[in-house]
C-alpha cells in the first residue's frame, strides 16, 4: 500500500512539474530530468546495447516530454510510464535502422579501467548477456530488461508494454529460457560453474 501511495505522490509531483514546464519554468524541466533521465538512459542502454545510441534516445525522449508538456493531461498516465513507452519505441526504431549491421561487426568501446582478471570476467559475462539479449525478439527483450535490469514489477511492465500481466509472465518465461539455452554452451568460457 505504501508503494502505491508513493507512486501516486510521485505521479502528482511529475504532473505538477510538467505543467510548470508547459508554463516555461526551466527549473521544473531540470527537476524532471533529474528525476527521470538516469532511468531513461539506463533503459535505452539495456535495450540497445550501445551507450552512444542510448544517450541519443534518452535525449530525444526528454525532448518529446517537453514538447508534449502543454498538452499533458494529469492523471491519464504517469510521466515515467509515458517515458518508458517512448524509449521502447525509439529503441525499436533504432534497432530497425541498424539491422543491416551485424552485432559482431560493431567495435567494442575501449576500456580505460585497469586490466584486472575479475573485471575481464565480469565484462565478458556482461558482453555475453548483452549479445544474448540482443538476439531475443524485441518484446521478450523489453520485458526481460524492464524486469531484471530495471527492476520493475510485472504489473508495471504490463502497463508500460500495454499488455496483460499474463502476457508479461509469458514473455519473461520465454526470454529466460532462450537466454539460458543461449548461454549454456558458454558456461565454461564465462567462468560459470555449478556449485
Amino acid at each position: 500500500m505504501a508503494q502505491s501511495t508513493t507512486d501516486e505522490a510521485g505521479g502528482a509531483e511529475d504532473d505538477a512539474l510538467l505543467q510548470a514546464v508547459a508554463d516555461g519554468d526551466m527549473r521544473a524541466a531540470r527537476a524532471l530530468s533529474e528525476r527521470h533521465l538516469a532511468r531513461v538512459l539506463a533503459h535505452a542502454g539495456h535495450l540497445l546495447g550501445n551507450a552512444a545510441e542510448a544517450e541519443d534516445v534518452a535525449q530525444e525522449a526528454m525532448l518529446r516530454l517537453w514538447r508534449i508538456a502543454p498538452d499533458w493531461m494529469p492523471g491519464r498516465a504517469r510521466v515515467s510510464t509515458w517515458l518508458y513507452r517512448v524509449v521502447a519505441n525509439l529503441c525499436t526504431d533504432q534497432l530497425r535502422r541498424r539491422r543491416g549491421i551485424a552485432l559482431d561487426d560493431v567495435p567494442e568501446p575501449a576500456d580505460e579501467r585497469p586490466d584486472v582478471e575479475a573485471e575481464m570476467h565480469r565484462a565478458t559475462r556482461a558482453r555475453a548477456l548483452g549479445h544474448a539479449l540482443m538476439r531475443l525478439p524485441e518484446r521478450q527483450r523489453q520485458a526481460v530488461v524492464l524486469r531484471h535490469l530495471d527492476g520493475l514489477g510485472n504489473a508495471r511492465i504490463a502497463q508500460i508494454m500495454e499488455i496483460s500481466v499474463d502476457a508479461v509472465e509469458s514473455l519473461l518465461a520465454r526470454g529466460k529460457r532462450t537466454l539460458s539455452s543461449d548461454l549454456l554452451d558458454q558456461r565454461e568460457e564465462l567462468g560459470l560453474h555449478d556449485g
